[in-house]
């Protein structure tokens, strides 16, 4: 049977941004957000040193590619529909783990 791993990379603008504290705030929430609703894996990934960019991953595995795109589309339009930044980013890659 085969497996695929989907990532999904999602990229926040923090406008007007200028303390860690607050871009925790938002992470965390997002990520209690995305891995209650959705059961997967998060994570913030490349914009730790930044106040104004949030970029996180979120990663699940199935072993239907059409389940796994759905999940991850679906994953992508609530965090924009709940997170008050501007999503700039969003790209999903599908991979085959076998």
């Amino acid at each position: 049977m085969t497996t695929f791993l989907a990532v999904l990379t999602v990229e926040f603008a923090l406008h007007g941004n200028d303390n860690l504290k607050a871009k925790r705030r938002i992470a965390n929430s997002l990520k209690q957000k995305v891995r209650n609703k959705f059961n997967v894996a998060i994570a913030e990934i490349g914009t730790e040193d930044s106040l104004t960019r949030l970029r996180l991953a979120v990663v699940s595995i199935s072993n239907s590619e059409g389940h796994l795109r759905s999940r991850m589309d679906k994953c992508c339009l609530m965090m924009e529909a709940v997170c008050p930044e501007e999503m700039v980013e969003s790209q999903v890659e599908i991979h085959v783990a076998d």
